[in-house]
């Protein structure tokens, strides 16, 4: 890395800082609050690309500037953020670029051809795995270093762009244990939702759009009818909206199931541990997730996760030790399966032992882990990290 111990200027291109609330943007912020921990008097730039203003959320302490490019009309943002991004780049020479999504890589790998300025790209599931654009493998392919979210994305990268093992590190999702914690069910939802708090509730939080149903909730609707006969006050509560609400709604109206589900629509991030905590287990059999990181939420408040047995779901419920696996095109096996825990007879029996879901997910990928992770990472690229936190780094 061009012989640079400890870079004084550290460019971070993300997509959203607080603009949006999906897994990469959580990801985002976790990351840069690590690096401002891992590299405290370094100088940062973080330049995103849909953030209209300067964010209310906190930036890490010390020197650091905000650019967004949310004010562009977006017929014409991609293309202007990336002019953007390379002119800040070739005029600021940072001595390393940082970018939490794939699609910025190209751009990056320009930097790097014009001014020598190494990179690290962030990989997180699909957005890499059927990378078939020449110039996006190309881009992977030159990076100095690419993070993979999970074991799973990490194989796939390793194996699809034929890069070297050594290349491609991992960096898991963490959680914020401090905002979801474990209570009882909100008397506001249950009330809003005229729910009584006996009542078996089932959750997923997601995107609605033809592109995300990949995350399972039409699976769990035709699980719906099996589930209802042992318990037939059982309530379906899909968080969420998109332009897939109209037809999963039909489907729900088609299958019998108007009185047992209930669309929430958008969950803000004031109220999303209040919805964690009004459920009796969180389910999302996808079979396309990087990582997950509402797996890590649900597990933070204590409730039992039931996820896809093919995709870096497995990673978030340590292969299957604190959460159910399941074929997520079996619809039978999904509605067996979220009969036994709404039952409390799941043979798994951690998932009646909410604070041990809680202990296991924090243990494991709680912020600690996830900085120490990333600070082992660019100490191994030559970036000189804090004492305190090499002090916490294991012998390697």
């Amino acid at each position: 890395m061009n012989n640079v111990t400890r870079p004084t200027k550290i460019h971070i291109w993300i997509p959203d800082y607080e603009s949006a609330m999906g897994g990469i943007q959580v990801f985002s912020r976790f990351f840069i609050r690590a690096l401002g921990e891992c590299l405290p008097e370094a100088e940062f730039s973080v330049l995103s690309k849909n953030d209209n203003s300067f964010p209310v959320l906190p930036l890490p302490a010390g020197r650091n500037r905000f650019t967004c490019a949310g004010w562009w009309p977006r017929a014409i943002r991609t293309p202007a953020f990336a002019c953007r991004l390379l002119a800040h780049t070739l005029r600021h020479r940072p001595d390393l670029v940082l970018t939490t999504h794939v699609n910025f890589s190209p751009v990056a790998s320009w930097a790097k051809r014009l001014a020598g300025v190494p990179y690290v790209a962030v990989a997180h599931g699909v957005d890499v795995w059927g990378a078939r654009t020449g110039w996006l493998r190309k881009a992977l392919r030159h990076a100095d270093f690419v993070l993979a979210v999970s074991q799973f994305t990490r194989q796939r990268i390793i194996e699809g762009l034929k890069l070297p093992a050594h290349q491609v590190g991992l960096l898991p999702n963490t959680v914020d244990a401090e905002k979801f914690t474990p209570a009882p069910k909100p008397r506001y939802l249950l009330k809003r939702f005229g729910l009584k708090p006996e009542q078996p509730v089932i959750l997923t939080i997601a995107r609605l759009a033809s592109e995300e149903r990949y995350k399972g909730y039409d699976q769990i609707l035709r699980a719906l009818p099996a589930i209802r006969r042992e318990l037939p006050d059982v309530r379906y509560i899909v968080g969420g909206r998109g332009p897939d609400h109209a037809r999963i709604k039909a489907l729900a109206n088609e299958l019998g199931l108007a009185k047992n589900v209930t669309f929430a629509g958008y969950v803000p991030d004031h109220e999303l541990c209040d919805f964690y905590n009004l459920c009796d287990v969180f389910a999302m059999p996808s079979k396309q997730e990087g990582f997950g990181i509402v797996f890590l939420e649900a597990l933070a408040c204590g409730k039992p996760v039931l996820a896809g047995n093919q995709d870096g779901s497995v990673d978030a419920l340590l292969g299957g030790e604190v959460g159910v696996l399941v074929d997520p095109d079996n619809v039978r096996t999904i509605g067996d399966s979220l009969s036994a825990i709404l039952l409390k007879r799941h043979p798994l029996t951690v998932l009646q032992q909410p604070g041990q879901l809680r202990a296991r997910a924090i243990e494991t990928y709680g912020f600690g882990q996830f900085r120490n992770q990333l600070a082992a990472h660019l100490s191994r690229l030559g970036v000189s990290v804090h004492p305190l936190v090499c002090a916490a780094l294991p012998a390697s």
